[in-house]
């Protein structure tokens, strides 16, 4: 019995067909002989009782620049759909926020994926406070003089926005670096988010790992090498992905994490480790699993969908 699924998601005519995680998910859903519908959050409103989108009926195929066919939009009672993806991309804002609001009316009639009551309380620099022992030192501040005593701690630091993604703003602060407090008058001349400080960890060099999990499950990984003269090794500013594997670690801090994630609906999840350390957890719109699959063969999507599936009692 086939799903009506909607992907609440970036325009899909703009996404890159061989890394895009979304559009793997909606490749593998219409395998499955699932009913496919596209929206962006901007054609989404709430209105006497009803969460509306104006929605495109879609297909897809594997051919990049001609990659999905969209039918003539229509306006959809979302409350009529099966699942509901939460796809866009942050930053995470009171846009995204709000959006989350929404997305709670549908529910439980309407599976949303990721839970979006979790996925708000749980932003990605914010979930891993919860596990201090898995960590690095990590301060989050607003306070200049707060920040000036983390860095003289410890010497080398990284700080980045809160609410930030794909590595923008991140900068690494070495113990000879005088910047801490011009950088920290930039972010508070358009910001009163608080700043995220972590003591800088050198293996970054050798990669930051991304590991999926599924339902709380760890199901593989990829190493994102940083471009030379690069400290982040974010794809989206040039971070290369590689092969790589489960450490013993890196299942440690997946057995730790798992139920709590799989108790609040975060089905589809991608973790990111620096050697020892976790250092987000992503819960808003992860990505890998395009090349993950290309790495070990491991069909992610397929996995996401037999969670969803069963949820949904098929």
């Amino acid at each position: 019995m086939p799903l009506k699924i909607a992907f609440q998601m970036d325009p899909i005519t703009a996404v890159n067909i061989n890394a895009d995680s979304t559009f793997r998910l909606a490749e593998e859903a219409q395998a499955r002989g699932h009913e496919m519908w596209f929206y962006t959050v901007d054609n989404m409103s709430w209105r006497d009782g009803k969460v509306i989108a104006r929605a495109q009926k879609f297909e897809v195929r594997r051919v990049q620049g001609d990659h999905v066919t969209l039918e003539a939009e229509a306006e959809l009672e979302l409350s009529e759909m099966d699942v509901v993806w939460l796809r866009q991309d942050p930053p995470f804002d009171m846009g995204y926020i709000t959006n989350t609001h929404l997305l709670e009316f549908l529910m439980p009639e309407v599976l949303v994926v990721n839970d979006p009551f979790w996925v708000r309380n749980y932003p990605e620099k914010l979930l891993v406070l919860r596990f201090p022992e898995l960590i690095p030192p990590t301060m989050i501040a607003r306070n200049l003089k707060d920040l000036k005593d983390f860095k003289h701690k410890h010497g080398d630091i990284i700080l980045k926005p809160l609410y930030g993604n794909g590595g923008a703003g991140v900068f690494r602060l070495d113990p000879k670096d005088r910047n801490l407090a011009s950088l920290h008058e930039l972010f508070a001349g358009f910001s009163r988010e608080p700043l995220i400080a972590q003591k800088f960890i050198p293996d970054v060099s050798n990669g930051d790992k991304r590991v999926i999990l599924v339902n709380g499950e760890a199901v593989g990984a990829i190493n994102r090498v940083p471009a030379e003269g690069e400290t982040r090794s974010n794809m989206h500013v040039g971070g290369r992905p590689e092969k790589t594997g489960l450490s013993a670690r890196d299942q440690e801090i997946c057995a730790a994490i798992g139920p709590l994630l799989r108790e609040k609906g975060q089905v589809f999840v991608g973790i990111d480790v620096i050697g020892n350390y976790l250092t987000e957890i992503n819960v808003t719109s992860p990505t890998g699993i395009q090349e993950l699959e290309r790495f070990d063969g491991i069909n992610v999507a397929e996995k996401i969908w037999q969670v969803i599936e069963a949820k949904r009692g098929l």
